[in-house]
């Protein structure tokens, strides 16, 4: 919604358009690990491949676009460690913890307990981005 009202204000900064797609994967990653939970009478091995497999599609775009290069001088540091680093590291590591474990079967490692984590911290970050595009862009 964000993007789609300011969008030509979103295009013409340098960084910013990299900020709105990842807040649209930090806000949908959940979406998607939460059907791949629902899914009736699979084996805990298939949910932990599958999990493995969206944290190996998320995690390096979310590297990528959170990545040193990207803090605008406007952000300030902390707003960039806690809201662009933090919640995509702990979204893409704490999916893949989950999945590994599923996988070698490895309750040790915590299982399915880094899900709400990641999620919780992915949706706070992406609702983050999402009020930096919707209203701080316009100041």
């Amino acid at each position: 919604m964000a993007v789609s009202i300011n969008l030509e204000r979103i295009l013409s900064l340098p960084s910013v358009p990299g900020r709105a797609a990842q807040a649209l994967i930090l806000l949908v990653t959940p979406v998607f690990v939460a059907i791949a939970l629902l899914t009736p009478g699979q084996q805990a091995w298939g949910l932990g491949v599958e999990l493995t497999v969206i944290a190996a599609a998320i995690g390096p775009t979310l590297l990528v676009l959170a990545g040193r290069g990207r803090r605008t001088s406007e952000q300030p540091l902390w707003s960039w460690l806690l809201n662009g680093v933090l919640s995509s590291v702990v979204l893409s590591v704490g999916l893949l913890l989950a999945g590994i474990s599923l996988v070698a079967d490895l309750p040790g490692l915590g299982g399915l307990y880094w899900v709400p984590l990641s999620a919780a911290l992915a949706w706070l970050g992406g609702l983050f981005n999402a009020w930096v595009l919707l209203v701080e862009i316009m100041r």
